[in-house]
């Protein structure tokens, strides 16, 4: 549940000490130009489209339609190949590939096993009008240029071709936390929400629970000898259905969001929104704040920054390395989901946060929902008051979010 609070509530007083325990690290320069990378994504005229295929788990149809719309895309004369499909071996996805110009895929040896992988080098070489790339949540072999398959994606569309593209509710960073409540099982790959910002187009490919385990228990999803074990875990009625409301949901909410930015930008092109997302390094609930925050975000379509503050008892030294480590971490998946961080030297951390308002003209603050005693509380409401009369004077708004 998120607790939203104006700038001049009083109430605010019990939330100010969340601000504690803050680190700071360098950030790899890449990451920063990868957040460049998607600005600029969506400024150039001339970048290529994307399209995204969504749906709430495997088995409900996502490479079945793009190879349908690869097929009925070459029949109309257009130039599509195929850089990568995934069929899991079946059988009337398989069929579908006949007749359609694919690109041979990148063959790497890894650890004595031969591995395949999308060739982005030569799509880039052959560069068709459209070229279809399957799995896009897919970490790459080791040793690629990039980390992600939706980092190559970026580059394909960068050099001017368009890609359809597939992923599953669960690979969207921001609702990760969702997804693990629903299923039990946390996703590893993921792709950062801007992703869906950049996409052009996003369709969700819908099935009702009971048409997704027919289709399991005929054997068109898995092998059978995997269907009994996917109907006692993942494919369950009630799971599926949470999901499926999910998919429904994002992609609503993306076409809602593409609508309402465009009729507000008419109205008022100088007024946007800049969040700030003060995290500690409490990493759990930095994360919780990270994803909170990406997703007002993309909500709002706004510009976004993640504030940490080193002070004098959070000094490098006075740090455990897994506490680093963790730290780093959130700095990557802030950056990758869009945000710019920034970090601060400062001893007193309310002062760091005013000067960031300042400099980054925020509208609003999200802040984690605070776990102290009301004595350690009112030792500190002059600090959280300086705070409260800067947001107040600036028309800033706070955020908590448990």
């Amino acid at each position: 549940m998120n607790y939203w609070f104006s700038s001049k509530c009083p109430s605010l007083l019990n939330f100010h000490s969340q601000f504690e325990k803050i680190l700071m690290h360098q950030v790899d320069d890449d990451r920063e130009k990868r957040v460049e990378q998607f600005l600029k994504l969506t400024r150039t005229d001339n970048r290529g489209r994307l399209k995204i295929y969504i749906g709430m788990s495997a088995g409900v149809g996502k490479s079945y339609r793009m190879l349908q719309e690869a097929k009925q895309r070459l029949a109309n004369g257009e130039n599509i190949k195929i850089g990568f499909i995934e069929t899991h071996k079946r059988k009337e996805t398989e069929a579908l590939l006949e007749g359609l110009p694919i690109i041979p895929r990148r063959e790497v040896f890894y650890k004595g096993k031969k591995l395949e992988d999308l060739d982005v080098q030569a799509v880039l070489l052959l560069h068709p009008d459209v070229v279809v790339i399957d799995e896009l949540a897919h970490s790459n072999i080791p040793g690629s240029k990039n980390e992600k398959r939706w980092q190559d994606v970026l580059d394909i569309l960068e050099a001017g071709i368009d890609v359809i593209s597939a992923l599953n509710i669960q690979h969207i960073e921001s609702i990760n936390e969702d997804v693990k409540s629903i299923t039990g099982v946390e996703v590893k790959e993921r792709v950062p929400d801007r992703i869906l910002q950049v996409a052009d187009e996003v369709v969700n490919i819908d099935l009702t629970a009971d048409e997704l385990i027919t289709r399991l228990k005929e054997g068109k999803i898995y092998d059978h000898t995997k269907v009994q074990q996917a109907l006692t875990n993942f494919f369950q009625p009630e799971k599926i259905l949470q999901l499926r409301e999910l998919a429904l949901k994002e992609v609503a909410g993306q076409v809602e969001r593409k609508v309402d930015y465009s009729i507000e930008y008419k109205k008022n092109p100088f007024r946007h929104e800049h969040l700030l997302a003060c995290i500690s390094s409490n990493n759990e609930i930095a994360q919780r704040i990270i994803r909170k925050t990406a997703r007002l975000a993309s909500y709002y379509n706004s510009a976004w920054f993640v504030l940490y503050v080193q002070t004098p008892k959070e000094a490098m030294d006075k740090i455990p390395l897994d506490r680093q480590r963790y730290l780093i971490n959130n700095f990557k998946n802030a950056t990758e989901l869009g945000a710019e961080v920034i970090q601060k030297k400062e001893e007193n951390i309310a002062d760091a946060i005013i000067e960031t308002i300042k400099e980054k003209n925020i509208t609003t603050v999200c802040l984690g929902k605070p776990h102290l005693k009301l004595w350690q509380i009112i030792l500190r409401t002059g600090v959280f008051n300086q705070l409260l009369k800067t947001v107040s004077a600036n028309n800033v708004d706070l955020v908590i979010l448990s």
